[in-house]
């Protein structure tokens, strides 16, 4: 079973045991065991000099590397519960999710994304929130980089007192939604159910200590929290992370490490397969990728288990529910590849209807969980959890899923995801899986685009392999080829460079579907065409070096 100690505690033991062992790597910086220990302390002093009460709350908000962990351990320690602000957020989102936390502290380097956070604090004291403090750290929170609060340096040495810490079921972070649509909410975490996480995680990967784990994922959101902050240092295992995602140089560092763990979410495993560095690196020592957050296409994923031969592997589930079911080493082909796995015993998995009715029996419906990997909910907003929560307290995704006599789960796409044309709901992860599968496409995600006969069309955005074109008519070609049935076939096609993401990696939809808005409103206010487009198809793509490809 999993431990039942705080993360804490383990890295301390680990900085007694194996102090000069790697424990973090990101870009240039690298972090053993015992420096993670003591910049964690010295946060921690920090900390405790600004008078907070245990449990309040400190906002962290510091791009991926060695030091965003060493500051979520030294808030641990400092009894203060983590608002962990997601590396590509923008001022918007902070001002967001400072006032829904109700974060007493803000902790952050001098500039971050071209925003200077000190003098955001500073107006949001002056405004009368709850924020009060701002804690300036250097670099990677580096043993002799000062540490400075509300302008000043303070004495940071010293350990802070064990009764502080947090224990391991009480709330320890406040994370987001990955914010693709609106402002996110803040979700409450407890160590308890990362912890319990772990023993799935270890037993589906067969995970050692000997492993080396890439996290490819924003430390914040609950995919990156157990691949880079949880389970390397329970196994004391290291692990690398990127400050910024480049498909090359994450094939860089697997070969330079010796990676045997990489975590990604489907977008980046398909810009590493994608990636012309592919063929150039030495990836014998990968095993294992976990991948998930999106569709995982089974095409792509085949073809990345023939070109690494490691295994793919997911846990399907959501930042609130955590997983639900998984895949594992042990399973076949056809289940690893296609299918979200079988479901965890003790996450009690039900499928209900709109209306809240139980319909497991149906197989097919919006599944709910209750157990050990879920969150606490959604942080002080009663609101958000009448909609996450069944009226008999199961907590819900937000997909639909069909569940076979076996246990296995299929995810068939979210609610909120569905392109609804002509009264028939339309997948969209249906049809990125099969537009993903030309072999000019990169990365596709598919949008409704609204259409005042259909309601909505179905619109697919793609990014290209180097050098490569596509035309709508190609495409639909190709579909039609596959034998991919005439309600999946996008509609409208366009190209661009690089597809928009939100803060958790994902891709942005919400950017998307205000994109194609404004597209169709550019076109409404330009000359009538000379001759109409043929019914049922949408402009062809232009190359992907056009400004505006439509």
């Amino acid at each position: 079973m999993a431990p039942a100690a705080p993360l804490a505690r383990r890295i301390d033991a680990l900085a007694r045991a194996r102090g000069d062992a790697l424990a973090v790597a990101g870009g240039e910086a690298r972090m053993t065991w015992a420096s993670y220990a003591r910049r964690a302390d010295r946060l921690a002093q920090a900390l405790l000099g600004l008078g907070l009460a245990r449990g309040e709350r400190v906002a962290v908000w510091l791009p991926d590397g060695p030091g965003v962990h060493a500051a979520y351990l030294g808030c641990e320690k400092a009894g203060l519960v983590v608002v962990g602000v997601g590396p590509r957020a923008g001022e918007r989102e902070l001002r967001h999710l400072l006032d829904a936390s109700g974060a007493r502290a803000l902790v952050s380097r001098a500039s971050h994304r071209g925003v200077a956070p000190a003098a955001l604090a500073a107006e949001a004291r002056a405004a009368g929130g709850p924020l009060a403090h701002h804690v300036l750290v250097e670099g990677e929170l580096e043993e002799d980089a000062p540490i400075r609060v509300d302008g000043r340096a303070v004495d940071a040495s010293g350990a802070p007192p064990p009764a502080r810490a947090l224990a391991a079921d009480e709330v320890f972070l406040l994370n987001s939604t990955s914010g693709t649509t609106g402002l996110p909410k803040c979700v409450a975490h407890d160590q308890a159910r990362w912890l319990a996480f772990h023993d799935y995680a270890v037993e589906a990967g067969a995970l050692t200590p000997g492993d080396v784990f890439l996290s490819a994922l924003p430390t914040p959101f609950g995919f990156g929290l157990w691949t880079a902050h949880f389970t390397p240092a329970l196994l004391g295992a290291p692990v690398v992370v990127m400050p910024r995602f480049d498909a090359a140089e994450a094939l860089r560092e697997i070969e330079r490490h010796r990676v045997t763990v990489l975590a990604a979410v489907t977008t980046q495993f398909l810009l590493v397969l994608a990636s012309p560095a592919l063929g150039e690196v030495d990836l014998s020592s990968l095993r294992v990728l976990f991948t998930g957050g999106e569709a995982v296409p089974p095409e792509r994923a085949a073809r990345f288990e023939e070109a690494t031969g490691a295994r793919v592997l997911q846990f399907y589930g959501s930042n609130e529910t955590g997983a639900l079911s998984r895949t594992t080493l042990a399973d076949p082909p056809d289940v690893r590849l296609r299918t979200a796995g079988r479901v965890i015993p003790a996450m009690n998995v039900r499928l209900f209807d709109d209306d809240g009715r139980d319909v497991t029996a149906s197989g097919r419906g919006q599944p709910g969980c209750r157990g050990p990997l879920a969150s606490r909910g959604y942080w002080n907003d009663p609101e958000a959890n009448r909609a996450l929560y069944t009226d008999d307290g199961w907590m819900r995704t937000g997909d639909v899923v069909e569940l076979d006599a076996d246990g296995v789960l299929r995810v068939v796409g979210r609610k909120a995801d569905f392109v609804i044309r002509g009264g028939k709901n339309v997948s969209a992860a249906q049809v990125e899986a099969e537009v993903a599968t030309h072999p000019a496409v990169a990365l596709a995600a598919a949008v409704a685009m609204p259409d005042p006969i259909f309601g909505e069309r179905v619109c697919v955005y793609v990014e290209l392999r180097p050098g490569q074109g596509i035309t709508l008519e190609a495409l639909c070609a190709h579909l039609a080829a596959r034998g991919v049935g005439r309600e999946l076939h996008p509609e409208r096609l366009v190209v661009v460079p690089a597809l928009p993401r939100a803060s958790g990696g994902k891709i942005a939809k919400a950017a998307l579907r205000e994109d194609v808005r404004r597209r169709l409103a550019d076109e409404a206010a330009a000359p009538a065409p000379r001759a109409a487009e043929p019914a049922g198809e949408g402009p062809a793509a232009g190359p992907p070096s056009s400004p505006k490809t439509s």
